[in-house]
């Protein structure tokens, strides 16, 4: 307690001291407690006498025994399905990626390839059109003298 001038003593106060009042009912007195009797067959539905006098009533459950504890690896499941879920869109995008320059190579040599055989059917349509006559049958020499004409008639 601070005193009120420090060359005095203190002075000593009566105190009151309230204890507060619940607001409930005061108790009942309590029932003395119930014993219970195992019957032949389990009820469907148990009651529990409460310290306080009050009953619970519910379903009887049984004590629950949990499985055995697995060991959790040491990476969760979900991240290993993420990593192999973007190893696999990888490994999809290079072969895309290949299939697609395979179509580019293979468009290139099928287009060179009708080039070469335009060039190469070319001249030899060349070579027979223009080629030396060797008389071996390399054609046909008609000779036409004095052709008459007449209404579109050749007259030999």
């Amino acid at each position: 307690m601070y005193t009120d001038h420090p060359g005095h003593r203190p002075v000593q106060r009566a105190v009151e001291v309230h204890h507060p009042t619940p607001l409930t009912p005061p108790a009942t007195p309590r029932p003395a407690p119930l014993v219970p009797v195992q019957p032949d067959t389990a009820p469907a539905v148990a009651s529990i006498v409460l310290p306080d006098g009050r009953i619970v009533t519910g379903y009887a459950i049984g004590p629950v025994h949990p499985g055995p504890v697995t060991a959790k690896p040491p990476v969760s499941r979900t991240a290993v399905n993420v990593a192999l879920g973007g190893i696999g869109f990888l490994a999809v995008s290079g072969g895309l990626l290949l299939l697609t320059t395979f179509i580019t190579a293979l468009t290139a040599l099928v287009t060179q390839l009708v080039i070469l055989a335009a060039v190469i059917f070319g001249g030899w349509i060349a070579v027979q059109l223009f080629g030396a006559n060797t008389g071996r049958g390399a054609g046909t020499t008609v000779t036409i003298r004095k052709a008459v004409f007449k209404r579109n008639h050749f007259l030999g």
